[in-house]
């Protein structure tokens, strides 16, 4: 299917590997020019020299902490103007309700939900004056179902989708959708972070981990970048339109619920 984005320019973050790189690749292979960003320029630098490579496009790498104010500035200059926007950031790590300060919840907030907020605000009236764009969030299958082990992400995850939830249908007329894109286990290093966690809780080895965990999941297996990634670039394309503020759950059927 040609999605119709040709030539469009896109903003990925958190995109030297795992899900983030996913969504990299499959615009890419769309046609769509991409400015790259992560923490580690190395990783970074290896990736974009690849997709380049690979899908014949212009591509920037960034090296810097979306997280941060500083770090936001300077890939909001090196990108200029964006047509596609694709906010991600690593989740906060487990544990439990007793362990969390208010630093803690700051820090996740900052992560998961004001900076893709911020990363909104600054692309938004762009797109909106231009008449077309996309945004795509990438959240967690916890805003669906919250997972108590993680509520630090359930908690800035579900702010965030709130606010789209609102800002979705104020731009929508103006040819710009935004939606979340909610992932459940794929295998990454946020997949291996979480089963290393139930290794030492519960003393058995990593594979067994992982057995388990796919047990869960109706598919029998995690999922891939490579699927996560073409899920989103549906999302980015000219079919998709007509998708205001929704919450796309990409779990291979893990979460048992009809909404």
């Amino acid at each position: 299917m040609d999605l119709g984005i040709t030539g469009k320019r896109a903003l990925v973050c958190a995109s030297s590997k795992g899900l983030g790189r996913g969504c990299a690749e499959a615009l890419a292979a769309a046609g769509v020019n991409l400015v790259m960003n992560a923490r580690g320029a190395e990783a970074l630098e290896a990736t974009a020299a690849e997709i380049r490579a690979s899908h014949g496009v212009e591509v920037v790498a960034v090296a810097a902490d979306i997280t941060t104010e500083e770090g936001r500035a300077k890939v909001l200059a090196e990108a200029g103007q964006i047509d596609i926007l694709v906010t991600n950031a690593g989740g906060p790590p487990p544990g439990l309700w007793s362990d969390w300060s208010r630093d803690d919840f700051i820090k996740a907030l900052d992560a998961n939900m004001l900076a893709p907020i911020a990363l909104m605000q600054a692309a938004l009236p762009g797109m909106m004056e231009r008449g077309w764009g996309r945004v795509v969030n990438i959240t967690s299958q916890a805003v669906k179902a919250p997972l108590g082990v993680l509520g630090l992400s359930n908690s800035a995850r579900s702010g965030l989708t709130g606010f789209v939830a609102g800002t979705a249908r104020q731009v929508a007329g103006s040819g710009v959708t935004i939606n979340n894109l909610l992932p459940g286990i794929h295998a990454t290093d946020r997949a291996d972070s979480l089963d290393g966690a139930v290794v030492k809780s519960a003393g058995i080895t990593l594979e067994e981990a992982r057995a388990r965990r796919a047990a869960t999941i109706p598919v029998g297996r995690y999922g891939t970048a490579r699927e996560f990634g073409a899920t989103c670039a549906f999302m980015c394309s000219q079919h998709a339109g007509f998708m205001v503020g929704q919450n796309v759950l990409l779990d291979g059927g893990a979460i048992n619920t009809t909404l």
